[in-house]
């Protein structure tokens, strides 16, 4: 298996458990939780910001010691509602409680500045078409930085209808020269619908140092470190993926591959 596609570990509890230190970076953490009625979850957050994503199902949110409720907006993620979501600042901490069967992400990065506790979806995410053809995809900006929810993260996520593609042309963000190019590491955390389909991730330098195309199942995380990073999903199945990213700073700015960007620039053209 190559060592950017995990596994879930299990089907219960806390089936992904991706830090720094076990990715080999500096930036992003990405967890995820599936809880049956009545189970719990419950962390710290550090010196950490975290960003609390109901991917499905409802749950009782607590973070730095306020009560937010029962939350959760979608009992399936292909039912492609905008999400619920909660901002958890570091030196707090966060409790969830499943009131249905949820699939709980909890996404975080090294914090900056000096953001509340406070609940960032579904209001305020509104979905968002993107691309032409057979690169259609759908779009919910949960914490981009056209939102000012956040000092570290970005968060979205991505539908992808069957046999399209995504994070199409092949795109990178891996160098910190703002305002041209960013440098943000990544995840995806991969559905597909019906569950036993399949996609395909290519993570891939131009120079060839990096070059990893994988097959993606339901529930499995990529890692992209660096290079382009474009994904396609097999007809007759669709996608989500959940993308966390965070870097030097907190935006995203990036650069297609050069032998693809015409197809950007024409697109860009017809629009």
């Amino acid at each position: 298996m190559s060592g950017l596609l995990r596994r879930p570990r299990g089907t219960r509890g806390k089936v992904h458990d991706i830090t720094p230190a076990n990715a080999g970076w500096q930036h992003v953490g990405f967890g995820l939780y599936r809880l049956a009625p009545g189970e719990r979850a419950a962390e710290e957050t550090g010196a950490r910001e975290v960003i609390l994503v109901l991917v499905e199902g409802r749950a009782r949110i607590g973070a730095a010691g306020r009560d937010f409720g029962t939350l959760g907006t979608r009992l399936n993620v292909f039912e492609k509602h905008p999400p619920a979501a909660v901002y958890v600042p570091a030196g707090t901490s966060w409790q969830a409680e499943a009131e249905t069967e949820v699939t709980l992400a909890v996404c975080s990065a090294p914090a900056r500045g000096d953001h509340p506790a406070a609940v960032i979806g579904p209001e305020g995410i509104r979905p968002i078409s993107r691309g032409r053809g057979a690169n259609t995809r759908m779009i919910h900006n949960i914490a981009m930085e056209d939102r000012d929810v956040a000092g570290s993260l970005l968060v979205t996520e991505v539908f992808t209808p069957d046999g399209n593609w995504s994070s199409y042309p092949p795109h990178r963000h891996d160098e910190d020269d703002f305002p041209r190019i960013t440098l943000l590491e990544e995840t995806y955390y991969h559905r597909i619908n019906p569950p036993q389909g399949f996609g395909f991730q290519r993570v891939f330098t131009e120079n060839g140092s990096l070059d990893q195309t994988m097959a993606v199942h339901d529930g499995d995380v990529v890692l992209v470190p660096r290079g382009h990073h474009p994904f396609a999903v097999a007809y007759g199945y669709e996608s989500y993926y959940l993308n966390v990213m965070a870097g030097p700073r907190r935006a995203w700015r990036f650069v297609n591959h050069p032998d693809h960007d015409w197809i950007w620039q024409r697109d860009m053209r017809n629009a």
